[in-house]
C-alpha cells in the first residue's frame, strides 16, 4: 500500500466523518464539517502529487482516486441541496452530478476502445474542480456573510462543468459515430 493510496483511503474515511459532523446539533457543526471536507480535498491534491513525484501510481490508485473524488463531491452536494433549498441550487447540483456520470461512462467506454487519452483531464477541468471545491467548502461552512461567494463559485463550476462535458463529448464524437463492425453485431439466438 503506497502513501498515495493511503491518502486516497483517508479521503474516503473522511466522507462519513464530515457527514456526521454536518448533522450534529451544534452551531459549529457546519464549519467543522467544512474543515474536514477541506482536509479531504487537500489529500486529493496530495495523493496525486505523491504518486507522480515518487512514482507511486498503481492500478488500484488509478481506480480509487476518481471514485473517492466523486463520492466526496456528490455527498457534499446532497447535503447542501437539503440545506440551501432552491431550484437554482438544485439545478447546479444536478448539472455537476449528471456530468460526472456522463464523463465517467465516457472515459470507461473510450478506455475500452483504447482511446482513454482522448478524454484526459483538461485545464478547464482543473479550474472547474478548484471552483467546485471552493464552493463546497464555503457552502458547507454555512457562514451567511460568505454564502454569495459559494453560490457564485458553484454556478461558475456548473457552467465550466457543462463546457468541459461538451469538450469531452466533441473529442469522443468521431468514435461514437463510427460504424459498427461485424464482430460488434450481436449474435442471433
Amino acid at each position: 500500500m503506497t502513501l498515495a493510496n493511503q491518502l486516497t483511503l483517508v479521503r474516503i474515511v473522511f466522507i462519513p466523518l464530515f457527514v456526521v459532523v454536518f448533522y450534529l446539533p451544534f452551531g459549529w457543526a457546519h464549519f467543522v464539517s467544512a474543515l474536514i471536507f477541506s482536509v479531504a480535498a487537500i489529500t486529493d491534491w496530495a495523493d496525486g502529487y505523491v504518486a507522480r513525484k515518487y512514482h507511486q501510481s498503481t492500478p488500484f490508485g488509478a481506480f480509487l482516486d476518481p471514485v473517492a473524488d466523486k463520492l466526496m463531491v456528490v455527498i457534499a452536494l446532497v447535503l447542501l441541496v437539503g440545506l440551501h433549498q432552491s431550484p437554482w441550487f438544485s439545478a447546479a447540483a444536478i448539472v455537476i452530478v449528471g456530468r460526472e456520470i456522463v464523463i465517467s461512462a465516457l472515459r470507461e467506454w473510450m478506455a475500452e476502445l483504447g482511446q482513454r487519452a482522448s478524454v484526459a483531464v483538461s485545464y478547464i477541468g482543473k479550474i472547474k474542480t478548484t471552483m467546485q471545491m471552493t464552493a463546497l467548502i464555503v457552502l458547507l461552512a454555512d457562514i451567511p456573510l460568505l454564502l454569495w461567494v459559494g453560490y457564485i463559485a458553484l454556478y461558475g463550476a456548473a457552467g465550466l462543468t457543462l463546457w468541459s462535458m461538451i469538450l469531452y463529448l466533441r473529442a469522443a464524437w468521431p468514435y461514437m459515430r463510427a460504424t459498427a463492425t461485424p464482430e460488434d453485431e450481436p449474435e442471433e439466438p
